[in-house]
Formats: structure tokens, sequence, C-alpha cells
């Protein structure tokens, strides 16, 4: 682990100017690159105290062993060098978009003397026109079928063709009027270009004005009495319209745009776009991330756009993007983006109408990406498996450990303390077996102390139950031992590792718990949220695990759910408390308003205490309604007995 202060520029030598940044580690790999308008500010970010750096960038200047900058014109330059360093390096704190799967598009060939209609995935190729992507081939498919009946362009391989052409005879679909057999002469190649062109012009979303068209033809035709032509009019035009109706108008003004949305929590981030053409949805596609680097929201975007639009021609670029949050180098993104299409892009975040349900609509479509993510990672039983013995290398334990047990205090400044235990099997949560604490020893913000109390219980029951039945031994599925009615016997069957939320000051209060009680069977560790570090008892620096570690993604996953389920218990007390509160008499008051003056006091019994205008502090409250909450706890406080001073007896 480098010290950043070894390889820290002089002061003076970093110019004051845009520029692109790369740091090294000592293998000479590049393993971060940035951008920044000020080089002279933007890396004396990076060598200050370490404590006071966000944990993942701590981890890349102390994984870096030098450091060196570019130089550029405008801040515009300095986001196409980043792109393509990034590109070029594939760095490993940096983050990357990873799609989920391999898109596929709509593609014209244009680049032929004869252009193709097909289906292509991958790398996109010069002079091939993409619409798209789409979730599945098969729907491409559908409305390709439906559109070669007024626009017959060739779909046929290159053997296909030649093929025909050799023979002199078309393919099925030539016969049937699906496509109009360049391959034999049935049009020339100016002609075969052309219907290429009305497609992709239609696809493109220049509807309106072509369907027009053939209903003034049809009429026409109608009128001429050439009603056969007329009835092949109408079929075509009832064609298109299906094929439009598979993507329905979701902006009537026919906008052309992008729509990007984010959905991420501590580790990683789900991208969702829609593409939008003529104010229908032409496409769709998503992309996840591991969040190694410390990046906010705005820069998730920043990358997206770059990932996106970095290697797109300038006609794939829309009118609008439309995001969730502006880049923090806004103009330079814009004009970048302007450049790229040859003409003003519009980059802003909708605020209301249309556009902004839409928004919420691509929202939730990342969370739900985010979740499936999530959710199959888990359940990869390879991935629980390398994650389970990756823990098990790490920790030093003798087999790798199938029952892991996690626990987690939760309070309000001190109030309603809990705690709760989760429990995860093969790598998988037995919600069945999760259990909470009521901490009832003591008040107070210790989590030492309430995390050795939590433990002790839990082990304490274990004991109890082990003595009541004997060596615990698993039964012949490994299950835990049942009680009478068929239920699982609380805290029967033993855990391999006991994880703490916290770092050395709770595994020390664990292992002491254990240690009273006799236990040396059980490993124990602490996950530490700040660096993401393992702690051991009796050690003093900390295990860490590589970031893209499986174990690593295990254990927070642990971590995070006995969090979760910690913070549901200790609200659900805390709102009964407020709900049986002297705050209940006081009227016009709601929950809202009282749960603000809960947060704000902490408990009922401060607020009891407090002054009007210590009340008039809260936002929302009143003079007249702090007047009111006073009297209201006047009212129910008992009245004092009367005592006889005489006889000293209590009156009646």
């Amino acid at each position: 682990m480098a010290d950043p202060s070894s390889y820290r520029p002089k002061p003076g030598q970093i110019p004051d100017s845009p520029g692109v940044y790369k740091f090294r580690d000592e293998h000479r790999r590049v393993i971060y690159v940035g951008k920044a308008k000020s080089l002279r500010q933007r890396l004396a970010n990076y060598f200050q105290p370490l404590v006071s750096l966000h944990p993942r960038t701590a981890t890349m200047v102390t994984t870096a062993a030098s450091v060196e900058w570019t130089v550029v014109a405008t801040e515009v330059e300095a986001l196409q060098l980043e792109y393509s360093w990034i590109k070029e390096f594939d760095p490993r704190f940096n983050v990357k978009y990873r799609d989920d799967k391999s898109y596929p598009y709509l593609a014209v060939t244009l680049n032929e003397e004869f252009p193709r209609v097909q289906v292509m995935r991958g790398a996109k190729k010069k002079g091939v026109r993409y619409f798209g992507p789409y979730g599945h081939a098969w729907a491409i498919r559908e409305t390709v079928d439906l559109m070669l009946r007024v626009f017959p362009v060739r779909t046929c391989s290159a053997g296909v063709f030649k093929n025909a052409a050799r023979t002199g005879r078309p393919c099925l679909l030539g016969y049937i009027g699906k496509c109009s057999a360049p391959c034999v002469g049935r049009v020339d190649a100016e002609e075969h270009r052309e219907l290429a062109e009305d497609f992709c012009d239609f696809m493109a979303g220049r509807t309106g004005a072509y369907i027009r068209r053939l209903e003034k033809d049809m009429q026409d035709a109608a009128e001429e009495m050439e009603y056969e032509r007329a009835a092949r009019l109408r079929d075509d035009i009832e064609a298109l319209r299906r094929a439009m109706e598979k993507s329905a108008v979701v902006l009537a003004d026919a906008t052309d745009a992008d729509l990007i949305a984010l959905a991420e929590d501590e580790l990683e981030a789900a991208v969702q776009i829609f593409h939008v053409r003529g104010g229908r949805v032409r496409g769709q596609r998503g992309w996840v991330t591991d969040k190694v680097e410390a990046v906010t929201s705005a820069g998730l975007v920043e990358h997206a756009l770059q990932q996106l639009y970095g290697e797109e021609s300038g006609d794939s670029v829309p009118k609008e993007v439309l995001v969730p949050a502006l880049p923090e180098d806004e103009a330079a993104v814009a004009q970048w983006l302007t450049e790229r299409r040859g003409a003003q892009v519009s980059l802003r975040i909708p605020q209301r109408g249309d556009k902004r349900a839409l928004m919420e609509t691509v929202q939730r479509n990342a969370q739900q990406s985010l979740v499936l993510h999530k959710t199959k990672r888990a359940s990869d039983l390879t991935t629980r498996s390398r994650a389970l013995e990756e823990i098990a290398a790490a920790l030093d334990l003798d087999s790798a450990p199938l029952r892991i047990e996690c626990f987690d205090i939760s309070h309000l400044q001190g109030d309603d303390v809990v705690a709760s235990m989760v429990v995860f099997e093969d790598g998988l949560a037995r919600k069945s077996e999760y259990r909470r604490f009521q901490i009832k020893g003591f008040e107070g913000q210790d989590d030492v102390r309430s995390m050795h109390e939590v433990i002790t219980r839990r082990f304490k029951r274990y004991l109890a139950e082990k003595e009541k039945t004997g060596e615990w031994a698993p039964d012949e599925d490994g299950s835990a031992p049942l009680e009478d009615d068929g239920r699982p016997k609380k805290f029967a069957y033993p855990p391999q590792l006991v994880v703490v939320d916290g770092g050395q000051p709770q595994v020390a209060a664990a292992k002491k718990a254990m240690d009273e009680l006799g236990i040396d069977d059980v490993a124990v560790c602490g996950l530490a949220k700040r660096l993401e570090e393992v702690w051991l008892p009796e050690e003093d620096d900390p295990v860490v695990l590589p970031r893209s570690s499986e174990g690593l993604y295990l254990l927070q996953r642990v971590r995070d759910e006995a969090h979760r389920f910690a913070i549901q218990y200790q609200r659900s007390k805390r709102n009964k408390r407020i709900r049986s509160s002297p705050l209940d008499a006081v009227p016009g008051l709601g929950e809202t308003r009282k749960q603000a003056l809960i947060k704000h006091f902490g408990s009922v019994k401060k607020l009891r205490s407090a002054t009007i205008d210590q009340i008039c502090e809260v936002p929302g409250i009143g003079r007249k309604t702090a007047e009111t909450i006073l009297a209201a706890f006047a009212q129910a406080e008992p009245a004092a007995p009367a005592v006889n001073t005489a006889t000293g007896e209590i009156m009646e």
C-alpha cells in the first residue's frame, strides 16, 4: 500500500488549466483516468489526509504509485481525451458500464449496392443505418415482416442473393411480393436504394407524411376504378399502422429524445435508456456497473453519455437528452453532444408533463434492472460457492461458512435501542430464522455494550438448547432440530461465522461475549462500512478483500440486510411510541409533525422539558401549536397527591 505523499507532485508543478490525468500503479498500469477544468485544483483533492477521502478514493490513491497529466485547450477536448483513454487503458477504478446482454438492432446496409435489412448485434459498422436497440430479435422480425409489404427491400444474405442472380429465379419472398427481387433485375440498384431510404425514413419517425401520401393514392385509384390497386394500398396502410402500433406514442409532440435513468445503491448502479423517435419508443437498453470509484449520480450520468454516444454516428444523437442529474461540466458535455450531432442538443432534467412521466417509467425500469441483476448474482450457485471459499480463505477458516449470522445495532440518538440478527445459509437469506432484539440492559449510544449484550443473549439461548437436547447435530437433510409443533428451535443451529456491523470495538465485544460463554468453535469478524475492511479479533490490521471479490460482495449483502432489518424494527418501535404518546392529544398535530418533533428532540421526555421557543425551532411548528403541545403535556401529567401536613397522611 503506497503512501500518496511519496508521489505527490511538488507545488507549482501542476498547471492551472483543463486537462486529463492518469494514476498508475507500481507496475505502470493505468488504474484511473479523470478530467478536470483545473488540473491543479482537482489533483490537490487526491492528496489530502486519507481519513478525509472517500473510502474508494483512498483505496485508489494508495494503490497508485505515480500520477501524470496532459494539458488540453478546452473542457470539451478533455472530455474526448478522457473517453479515449478509458477505452484504451480500461482502468480498474473507473466506472465501466457493462451490458447485461447483447442488444439486437434493426440494420439497413446502405454501404452495399443493394441495401439489405437485417438483425445485427455487436459493434456498429460504418455506412450501416441502425434502429433500436430492441429487447428481442423477434420484435424486429415482426416489424420487418409488416414493413416489407410496403417497402420490399432485400433481406437475404449475400450467398442467397448471388445464387438467385446466377439461376435467374428469386427466393420465396420475391414470389410473394415481399422483396422487389433486384437479384433478377425486377428493379435496378437506384430504385432499390430509394425503397431502402424510404424504409429508413419511416423507421426514423417520418410516418405521417408517407401514410397521407398512400391514402391519397388509394383515393385516386378508387376514383379511377382501379379497385385492385386501391385494395392493395389499403392493405399497405393497414400494415404500416400495425407496425406503428407496436411502438405506442409516448410524447405527443413527436419529439426525438433519449431518456436516461439511474438506480443505484452503495455498491452498484443500473442505467436504463429509452430511445424515443417521432414520439414513439423505438428502442431500449440497460447497463450495470460496480461503483469502484467515488462517483455521484452526476458522474454516473456523464459516464453513461460518454459510453452511449462515444462510438455512435452523429445521426444517432437526438435533439434532446433527458437525464436524472446534470453532469458537473454540463456546458462541456452539451457542447460535445452538439459537435457529435452537428446541431444543437438540449441536455436537461424533465420537470413536468409527459416527459417527466416517461422519465419515471424509465426510472422504474432501471430499479427493476438493478434488482434483477442482484437477484441473478445472488442466486448463481457457482458464484455463491466461490464467495464462500473466498471468505474461508481470507479469514483462515477450516471450511466454507455454510451458515453466517450477522448482527447490527440501531437506535435514534440513544433511544429505542434494538438489534437484528439475519441468517444466510449457503449464501442465501433464510428469513424464517431472522431474529430481533430489544436492548434492555441500558439506554444510550453505546454500540459496543449493545453488541456484547445481543451476542451474549443469542449464544446463551444456543447453549440452553444444546443442554436440553445434548450434543447438537443436524438432521439428515441438514436442518436444525425441531420443536414438538414442527417449527425450528430458536437459536438451535450454530453458525460457522458471526459477522458484526462495525470495526475493532464491535468485534472485540462480540469475541469477549463468546469467550465468557466458553464458545470457541465459531469464527467472528466485523465489516467496517467506511472502508469496507474486514476486522478479526485481536488483529491490529484489517483484512482487505479485493473490490471485485465475490466474498466481499456476499459480506456486504449480509451486512446491509442486517442493517435494513434493524432499521425496520427500530422504526416500528418508534412509530408505536409516537402513536401512544401525549402528542396524540394535541388537536391538529398529524403524524408528519409528530415525527419531526421526536426526530428533533430525540424523545418525548426531552420534548416535555423543552421551552416554547425551542419547540418553535422545529420546521412546521408555530408558537400557538407549541403552546398547545405544552398544555397537552401538562394535562397528561398526574396531579400531585394532597398531603395532610399535620399527620403526613395522603388525603383522598
